[in-house]
C-alpha cells in the first residue's frame, strides 16, 4: 500500500513538473521569431478555424510547428479567436505577435496617393490599376489615351452621362464630380472598394470647402461654393509655386471683378482633352466652348483638377494686388503686370527664353 502511494506520487509529481516544462517552453516558444526572409501578405479567409489557421501557417513555412501555437491556444483560450482579413507579417515579429494581430484584426493597411493638380480621370485610372481594392467603378473613363490633363467629356455624350450619374452617386450637385476630391493620402484595407475612397476623399473636400465657404470674404466674386472650388483648381494648374498662388488668385480677381475674361491656357487644355497634344494651337484658342476661358465670361463649366490645401486657401485669401497679368519666368516661376504693355514686354521675354 505504502508502495503505490509512493508510486503515485511520483507519477502525479512527474505529470506536474512535465505540464509545468511544456508550459514553460510553450512561452518560449511563442515568442521566437517566424521563419520569413522578407515581408510578406497573409489572408486569413472568412470562415476560417484556428486549426486552418495554424496547418496554414506551417504550409507556407511560416513557422516549422503548429504544436507550441495551439498549446498556448489552450492555455490561453482568449486567442482562439481569428478575423479575416489581410494581414502584413514581418520577419521581426514573434509567433505571439502573429496571434495577437490576427486577434485583434489589425489589417494591414495599404495607401493611394492622390496629387494635388490631378484629375479626376487621372484619379480613376490609379484606382483601376490599384491591388488590393475593389473595383466598383465604371470603366468607361479609363480607357483611350490618358495625358497630363483631365479628359473633356463635352462631346461625348456616353461619358457625359456617365460623369453625371457618378456624380449623383456622391451627391454632387454639377454636372461633373471633377474638382470635389480631396487631393491626399489615403490608407485602405484589402477588399475596400474605389467608391469608398472616393467617398473619403469627397467627404474631407466637403469640410474643408464648407469651413471655407462659411469663413469668405463677402467681397469676392463667387456666387456659390462650385466657382470658389473652380478658382481653386484653376490656381492649382497655373502653378505649384506655393508662394505665388494667393498672388495667382489676385490676377483672376483682378479680372473679375473689371469684367474681363479669365483668359487662362489650362482650362483651353481640359477643354480640349486628348486632342491635346503638348501644344496650344491658334485654332484651339479660337473654339468656342464651356472651358475656352479666352472665349467665355466668367467660370468654365466645372472645376478643371482636383485642388489641393494651398490652391484652396489661395482661392479664399487671395493677396491684395493690382495685377491683371502674369506670365512664365521660364524659371519655374512668374513675371506679374499691372498692364498690357509690360505684360507684353514680359511675355517676349519669356519667348527670348524659349529660343535660349
Amino acid at each position: 500500500m505504502l508502495y503505490l502511494k509512493k508510486a503515485l506520487f511520483i507519477f502525479f509529481i512527474t505529470v506536474v513538473l512535465t505540464l509545468a516544462i511544456v508550459v514553460g517552453l510553450t512561452h518560449i516558444k511563442i515568442e521566437e521569431k517566424l521563419h520569413l526572409d522578407a515581408p510578406i501578405l497573409l489572408t486569413v479567409e472568412s470562415g476560417s478555424s484556428f486549426n486552418q489557421f495554424t496547418q496554414r501557417l506551417v504550409k507556407e513555412k511560416i513557422i516549422e510547428t503548429r504544436f507550441w501555437l495551439r498549446n498556448y491556444v489552450r492555455i490561453h483560450r482568449k486567442f482562439a479567436n481569428i478575423k479575416a482579413g489581410t494581414y502584413q507579417i514581418t520577419p521581426e515579429q514573434t509567433v505571439k505577435s502573429l496571434l495577437i494581430m490576427i486577434n485583434k484584426g489589425a489589417e494591414h493597411q495599404f495607401s493611394i496617393t492622390f496629387v494635388e493638380g490631378t484629375s479626376l480621370k487621372q484619379w480613376l485610372e490609379l484606382l483601376a490599376k490599384t491591388d488590393n481594392i475593389e473595383h466598383r467603378l465604371p470603366t468607361i473613363f479609363t480607357q483611350g489615351k490618358v495625358n497630363q490633363y483631365a479628359v473633356s467629356y463635352v462631346n461625348d455624350e456616353k461619358k457625359e452621362k456617365a460623369l453625371q450619374a457618378l456624380a449623383q452617386q456622391f451627391n454632387i450637385d454639377a454636372v461633373s464630380p471633377e474638382g470635389y476630391f480631396y487631393p491626399d493620402t489615403y490608407a485602405f484595407s484589402a477588399g475596400d472598394s474605389d467608391v469608398d475612397i472616393l467617398q473619403r476623399a469627397h467627404n474631407k473636400m466637403l469640410v474643408v470647402l464648407d469651413k471655407l465657404w462659411l469663413n469668405r470674404n463677402p467681397n469676392l466674386p463667387y456666387e456659390n461654393k462650385q466657382q470658389a472650388l473652380t478658382m481653386a483648381s484653376i490656381i492649382e494648374k497655373e502653378s505649384g509655386e506655393y508662394a505665388e498662388q494667393d498672388i495667382i488668385a489676385s490676377v483672376f480677381i483682378n479680372r473679375l471683378d473689371k469684367k474681363m475674361r479669365l483668359q487662362t491656357d489650362p482650362t483651353v487644355i481640359y477643354g480640349l482633352g486628348e486632342r491635346y497634344q503638348g501644344d496650344i494651337k491658334s485654332k484651339h484658342l479660337r473654339e468656342v466652348n464651356q472651358y475656352n476661358t479666352r472665349k467665355i465670361k466668367g467660370f468654365p463649366l466645372t472645376p478643371i483638377a482636383m485642388p489641393g490645401e494651398h490652391a484652396l486657401q489661395a482661392a479664399f485669401y487671395p493677396a491684395s494686388s493690382d495685377y491683371l497679368y502674369f506670365v512664365s519666368n521660364g524659371k519655374g516661376q512668374h513675371v506679374f503686370s499691372k498692364t498690357l504693355k509690360a505684360h507684353n514686354a514680359a511675355v517676349k521675354l519669356y519667348l527670348k527664353h524659349l529660343k535660349k
